[in-house]
């Protein structure tokens, strides 16, 4: 009997959890917004039709999320998805050995600095700083909105799709009363997919032992800086050198065939959904930029660096703008918190303004990660996001971080 019970319970909760979904599920709509970005739409069309025609997205085992590799009908891989219901915080994460750390460990669980259930949004926030400031280093990555029978789900949302698919099929009239038809569709982060590149650990390792000529060595440098920068304004706490990637091509020389072809190299960062904390990190770990340790990071900061991006992080009504686009794309998460969007912008202004006094002051990479932690602040007498401002100090008011982790080389 207490069995029974049990089971009943069990299922009482999964149907209120499961209503309660069913709330936003229906708020929004099967279709994906049309982005100012044709090819990108193109894209997620593909991605749709494939679904449809029955070629599913499959998932990367790797990490400690639920993501997948979404294909077009030729089977081809054409973009990556991360749900935010499937990532580490998300109550439908696929990963067990998450789940075991999150019930048995909590107090080790996650990272105090971040936001949880919010690695979607920082996925489309880094790309979203990548196009503002011209690096060229992020895969385009947006928010959209896909279905598909390989997300992991609850078992009673498929076997509620199950049910109303069968009801279509024998009573058409009935079936046409249904809201919607099919599993629920999921929000999260669509990243492009770039081809021929591997992780930078083994490049690095190889250019140990075969250098690159100075061209190409130039080159990544410069690709090099453009990460850095990346990862210091969002202030990335999880860039290893197996999450940034490499396509490297090596010269060739000409033949009957073929002309020559010079060495080429890009740099892509992948896997930024650890981005855009609170506050700088002041628990147990650092999380310090890997890179900051390759002798890549004890070279100062070129002058095509600084070109590129000095002039527009030394004004403030640019780094406003910057500021303005995240607003609008946090408002789109049902759980956004103006509070804890203002901390999050704090933390960015002031690895913006230690990045610009790097630049003018020649530091290099390394330099500028020992540059003590600062957050700038909005002053508590200004209201709103949108205005712009001319006079820096009587706006905002700086502050350094005064406690420090306990570990700093982790």
């Amino acid at each position: 009997m207490s069995g029974d019970m049990f089971r009943q319970d069990s299922l009482d909760e999964k149907l209120c959890i499961t209503q309660y979904e069913q709330k936003e599920y229906d708020s929004c709509s099967w279709e994906n917004e049309e982005f100012d970005d044709p090819s990108f739409n193109n894209l997620i069309h593909e991605a749709e039709t494939a679904i449809d025609a029955g070629v599913y997205p499959t998932r990367i085992y790797q990490g400690s999320s639920g993501s997948y590799f979404v294909k077009n009908v030729e089977g081809k891989t054409i973009g990556v998805f991360k749900p935010k219901d499937e990532e580490p915080y998300g109550r439908l994460n696929p990963k067990w050995t998450k789940w075991m750390h999150r019930m048995c460990c909590p107090c080790c669980f996650g990272r105090s600095c971040l936001i949880p259930n919010q690695g979607y949004m920082s996925e489309a926030g880094a790309s979203l700083v990548d196009q503002k400031l011209g690096l060229s280093v992020v895969p385009k990555t947006k928010i959209v909105m896909l279905a598909s029978e390989t997300f992991n789900y609850l078992r009673i949302d498929v076997e509620k799709s199950k049910a109303k698919k069968l009801v279509t099929e024998h009573f058409p009239k009935v079936g046409r009363k249904f809201n919607r038809l099919g599993l629920p569709p999921k929000k999260g982060s669509f990243q492009v997919f770039v081809e021929n590149f591997k992780d930078a650990d083994f490049h690095l390792r190889k250019f140990e032992s075969d250098p690159l000529d100075p061209d190409t060595s130039k080159n990544f440098q410069q690709q090099f800086e453009r990460l850095v920068v990346l990862d210091y304004i969002i202030r990335n706490t999880d860039r290893g050198n197996d999450n940034w990637l490499i396509n490297y091509k090596k010269s060739k020389a000409a033949s009957d065939d073929e002309e020559a072809t010079p060495a080429s190299i890009e740099v892509a960062a992948i896997d930024n959904g650890l981005a855009f904390p609170i506050k700088h990190p002041d628990s147990w770990r650092a999380y310090p930029y890997h890179w900051a340790w390759l002798p890549y990071a004890k070279i100062p900061f070129s002058q095509e660096t600084k070109d590129l991006v000095l002039d527009k992080i030394s004004d403030m009504n640019f780094v406003q703008d910057i500021c303005d686009d995240m607003y609008g794309l946090s408002l789109t998460d049902k759980g956004f918190d103006k509070q804890m969007f203002e901390k999050q912008m704090s933390v960015m202004r002031g690895q913006i303004l230690n990045l610009s006094q790097a630049l003018k002051d020649g530091k290099s990479p390394l330099q500028l990660v020992q540059m003590p932690s600062v957050f700038v602040e909005r002053s508590r007498g200004h209201v709103g996001t949108s205005e712009k401002f001319r006079n820096f100090s009587n706006t905002f008011t700086q502050r350094f971080q005064k406690k420090a982790p306990f570990f700093s080389w982790c």
